[in-house]
């Protein structure tokens, strides 16, 4: 028997976790392989059931039955869906087991809560590192069970996420009535200046792996060419010397980018082409502080850990990457700095976030 408040996590009448902590030492599983690939396999077991099911000793011996049927020791069990979900976690597993690993389920559950029963029972299963196909595709989204909002049982932060929200709604308002000269005179510009639409817009990953539509003013030519920047990309992320140095600089973005026109060259540099993300915050895609947001085929390219910076929080307008690396930093160093944002996160660091950028517009990027 577990004392303390070990036994309020560890529920000893059923031998697996309560329903919070097992939620926890899921997304430390997940924490686990991405350092060290790892693999391991998410069971779900549905509980549909047409009779009642009540926490008495004779549905705990059927539970306990069926866990020793059907895991390991080192194996995670528990509620994931408290009285409805049974949660199994498969620890460094060979993913050619994987059917095999199903199939004792199947065969537990029917020794252990007879045939009659089980067959209301449903299975589920995901591996992790998931394996998306086709990451363009709107529906290809990240797991969000591997992936749960920072701290989202504790109430406090909950009220303070509310107010990032208020703030966010507010502030894009105040920004776009502030700015709406430049609303009117830069789309004119852009026109006179070179062929094309005003503005451009892409899909982007935002929270979750869920793909939006992210607004730029244009500052490059019109061409659906983007191998350039594919390239780029996929050489700067696996920290090619092409390209990781120009002048003897490590930069995020490309110098000298023959795509850009000369009006592009200015609102890049003082950052007036962000200013249309100002409507991705207002309807919820963005907020105004958080990491940048990704390109679907950047994403293809990242290792496990690096999909923490796009799939946790809300991508961002500014943060902290772009008030103190922005264009100067190796992409591990920019993973790492909006990682220890997510971690860190409070209201007052956002605001002072958005203090900060300012003087980082000010001081200019590529």
């Amino acid at each position: 028997m577990l004392s303390g408040k070990t036994a309020i996590i560890f529920d000893a009448c059923f031998g697996f976790y309560s329903e919070d902590y097992f939620r926890e030492m899921l997304v430390m599983e997940r924490k686990r392989t991405e350092r060290s690939q790892k693999p391991f396999l998410f069971v779900l077991v549905d509980i549909n059931s047409p009779h009642k099911i009540t926490r008495d000793s004779h549905f705990s011996r059927k539970i306990k039955l069926f866990i020793q049927a059907s895991t390991r020791e080192v194996d995670i069990k528990g509620w994931y869906d408290r009285h409805h979900t049974i949660g199994i976690i498969y620890t460094e597993y060979n993913p050619q087991s994987k059917e095999t690993i199903l199939a004792k389920i199947r065969a537990g559950l029917d020794v252990s809560f007879g045939a009659e029963l089980s067959k209301y029972m449903t299975i589920t299963s995901t591996s992790f590192p998931e394996i998306i196909k086709e990451p363009e595709k709107e529906d290809a989204v990240a797991d969000s069970r591997f992936y749960p909002s920072p701290h989202k049982r504790i109430e406090s932060n909950k009220v303070a996420r509310v107010i990032k929200r208020c703030i966010d709604m507010a502030g894009s308002l105040v920004a776009i009535l502030l700015f709406s000269p430049l609303f009117i005179i830069i789309p004119i510009i852009i026109k006179f200046t070179s062929k094309g639409p005003v503005f451009f817009m892409q899909k982007r990953v935002g929270q979750g792996g869920r793909l939006f539509t992210f607004l730029k003013f244009r500052s490059m030519r019109v061409q659906k060419d983007c191998s350039v920047h594919k390239e780029f990309i996929k050489q700067y992320i696996k920290k090619s010397d092409s390209a990781q140095k120009s002048g003897g600089q490590k930069i995020y973005k490309m110098k000298n980018d023959p795509r850009v026109t000369p009006i592009g060259k200015f609102i890049r540099k003082t950052s007036i082409d962000e200013l249309p993300q100002l409507f991705n915050v207002l309807i919820g895609d963005m907020s105004l502080v958080g990491p940048r947001p990704a390109i679907p085929y950047e994403v293809e390219e990242y290792d496990i850990w690096h999909k923490r910076r796009v799939l946790e929080v809300k991508p961002g307008i500014t943060g902290y990457w772009q008030v103190k690396g922005r264009s100067k930093t190796s992409f591990e160093v920019m993973v790492r700095m909006d990682l220890q944002y997510i971690r860190q996160w409070s209201l007052l660091w956002d605001i002072k976030i958005i203090c900060q950028t300012p003087f980082a517009v000010f001081k200019g990027a590529y």
